[in-house]
């Protein structure tokens, strides 16, 4: 069972808590207003009040451990930025902030964020689906119910073509290009504009487009 920890817990924290626990994952919530703590202790696992923005509040609340800490923090830019930083610190292996613009975003990209959402744009019943698979998601939607997506290579397609895995023809969805870590490590990694004869390696991201239930379906087979 994966362990998700939630910082803030306004209208999208809340609605990713709900939807995490609906689905059975371990929901670690932390927020400063004491009411909404109480809240919605009914609905996760566990629900501390503190500031995130003090390293020793995520510590004594057990977010250590955590699979995934989403930063949900509001309006506090500053907050949300000094909450990201404190769960990189603690070496959490993924970590998805909520930003409230693209400077936002870029900034919170800088101090170590994983992955950005925006959530005019990202749904929180989609993340928690993303947060919840064995490979996570990075949706990015360009019409109503339609996007790119840049998903983990599922295990099935290792070390096979994309002709031999006929992903479109199964799936529904068109793998756009591959993105390939370096020799180097220290260099970003090589897009390769996708062709049949690719064949997939198993660090390999997919940059896919579709319609998301079908992104979804590609994702989440293995």
């Amino acid at each position: 069972m994966k362990r998700i920890g939630i910082i803030g817990a306004g209208r999208f924290g809340q609605s990713l808590a709900g939807s995490l626990a609906e689905k059975g994952a371990e929901v670690l919530l932390i927020d400063q207003n004491r009411e909404t703590v109480q809240e919605m202790s009914e609905y996760v696992t566990k629900a501390v009040q503190g500031d995130a923005t003090n390293p020793r509040a995520l510590t004594d609340a057990g977010f250590q451990d955590c699979d995934t800490v989403v930063v949900a923090i509001g309006s506090n830019v500053e907050g949300s930025i000094m909450a990201t930083v404190n769960c990189k610190e603690l070496g959490i292996p993924t970590v998805v902030a909520k930003a409230v613009s693209d400077m936002h975003g870029k900034v919170l990209k800088r101090v170590g964020a994983d992955i950005v959402v925006y959530p005019n744009k990202d749904r929180a019943t989609r993340l928690a689906r993303s947060l919840l698979a064995r490979n996570p998601i990075d949706l990015f939607e360009i019409a109503d119910g339609v996007s790119v997506a840049e998903v983990a290579a599922p295990e099935f397609l290792i070390d096979k073509t994309l002709a031999e895995a006929a992903v479109r023809q199964k799936y529904g969805v068109t793998v756009l290009a591959i993105r390939r870590l370096a020799d180097d490590p220290r260099l970003p990694r090589q897009l390769i504009i996708a062709n049949g004869d690719d064949k997939i390696q198993r660090e390999d991201r997919l940059l896919v487009f579709g319609v998301d239930k079908k992104i979804d379906d590609l994702a989440h087979d293995n």
